[in-house]
């Protein structure tokens, strides 16, 4: 049996998306799953569009999620150069073949006579492609072009008419007519390749078995399994990936929305819930579980469960992982993460930050939020105008003076001393519910609601509850 070879192919022109995130996952999941290799290759053929530093951000940003490459430009194999815009000549060489048989031919059209074309052809209601007007060019003609140095493009020619049959490993059978396949550019003005020619040559020169790709490649795979027949090669097993949509079922955009995975992660999402709702925008796991890590993930995942249907972005879907893991991963990892949203003085004394940490982390949905709850526990100041009524009213005043007196020589870690305390009040005082444990919150707080109270007291210590307390009586 082949072994399984899988390969992510981004092309560095901006943030890794959401949608490129699943395609990597889903990916590197199945090769894991295999025991085969997943690799990376950067397809940076198109030059205009290509942002400095994003091929690296790229590979940054799913190492920190956890999706490592078995080759890639940074872990070079046998079968590199891992960057295509290293591999022109290649390109040129196989390019050059299917000129020679015929298979290609040189187009001389001007971006002008090919909007032209379009728009004609739009207005007859006909199917938009290119009419071949460069086909049967003579070969005087294409040299005189040539050596006048008149910008061309090189074509795919597509049989006319014809039925390709495919298995899709998502779809099952498909079958396509070439007619609605355009003479694919294959080699582009500027000398580069477009993504069908490279990716076709690097599939088979990487030895790539399956390629798993978004759906929007779909209408495409005809030119391809064309290629590899004119080359005389044998396809791969082809896998697409259902869209991702929007709650209103369009497609989820990165032009339109906020989907860049970087940008999850800068709003305080963990990695852990993002890898594990990914996991499920198309994959359905088969004993109907929600909750996966990397590890669960790489055990479970089989190309047969990937869905046709299109998934949905749910955004209270992945809020709801975010608490779970926000709650359940190890306090020093959430405490570390959410470091960046505390003052750095907030975090000098790492116990008392970890006591906020696990208190804040049962009520928060993002990073951010942890530092936000925590604001109460560093306010010199705490109390607002609004509560200034119930911590002035003479049983608010009784409470804090015996609340004070009986805390200010126990340990501030004491919590069963503290909740016999409280206990022994409210029958002392004769005040209980509401009116013994919110004037309470206030002082200490600023506001009356908040963690139980040998927590407030564990985090802010003795002296400061007293100090606390003090101020308003």
């Amino acid at each position: 049996m082949t072994k399984t070879r899988v390969r992510f192919a981004p092309s560095p022109t901006g943030f890794l998306h959401i949608g490129g995130l699943r395609t990597a996952l889903y990916n590197y999941l199945f090769a894991r799953h295999t025991g085969g290799d997943c690799i990376l290759r950067i397809e940076d053929t198109d030059q205009n569009r290509e942002v400095e530093g994003a091929a690296q951000n790229l590979i940054d940003t799913l190492h920190y999620m956890g999706i490592d490459f078995d080759e890639s430009p940074l872990k070079p194999g046998k079968h590199g150069p891992y960057i295509q815009s290293e591999r022109l000549d290649l390109y040129h060489k196989y390019a050059n073949y299917l000129l020679d048989a015929g298979h290609a031919y040189y187009c001389f059209c001007s971006s002008e006579t090919l909007q032209q074309m379009r728009e004609e052809q739009q207005a007859k209601g006909e199917f938009v492609k290119y009419d071949r007007r460069c086909l049967n060019l003579s070969t005087a003609e294409i040299e005189n072009n040539l050596a006048a140095g008149i910008p061309y493009v090189i074509r795919l020619r597509m049989p006319d008419d014809r039925i390709f049959a495919f298995e899709d490993e998502v779809r099952g059978h498909v079958e396509m007519n070439s007619f609605q396949s355009d003479d694919q550019v294959l080699i582009k003005s500027d000398g580069f390749p477009t993504y069908h020619l490279a990716a076709i040559i690097d599939d088979h020169f990487m030895k790539i078995s399956h390629v798993i790709r978004g759906e929007e490649w779909l209408s495409s795979t005809p030119k391809h399994i064309w290629l590899y027949e004119c080359f005389g090669w044998e396809p791969p097993i082809w896998v697409h990936l259902p869209l991702i949509l929007n709650p209103d079922r369009s497609k989820l955009s990165k032009r339109m929305n906020d989907v860049s995975v970087e940008s999850y992660l800068n709003k305080g999402y963990l990695k852990e819930a993002l890898l594990n709702f990914v996991a499920l925008l198309g994959w359905h796991p088969a004993d109907d579980r929600e909750l996966y890590s990397l590890d669960e993930l790489c055990e479970s995942f089989s190309l047969e469960r990937v869905n046709k249907s299109g998934a949905v972005f749910d955004l209270t879907k992945l809020d709801w992982m975010n608490r779970h893991y926000l709650r359940t991963l190890p306090l020093e990892v959430i405490a570390e993460r959410a470091a960046s949203w505390f003052q750095p003085q907030d975090i000098v004394d790492q116990s008392r930050y970890h006591k906020i940490i696990a208190a804040a982390r049962e009520r928060s949905t993002l990073l951010p939020d942890l530092a936000e709850y925590a604001r109460m526990f560093f306010a010199s100041d705490p109390i607002s105008d609004d509560n200034i009524e119930i911590v002035s009213s003479d049983d608010s005043r009784k409470v804090l003076a015996w609340f004070k007196e009986q805390i200010k020589d126990i340990s501030a870690e004491d919590a069963e001393k503290i909740l016999e305390i409280t206990k022994t009040g409210i029958k002392e005082l004769g005040i209980k519910g509401k009116a013994f444990y919110m004037p309470l919150r206030i002082a200490l707080l600023g506001q009356p609601h908040g963690p139980d109270l040998p927590t407030i007291i564990s985090i802010l210590g003795v002296e400061e509850s007293c100090r606390r307390i003090e101020h308003y009586l």
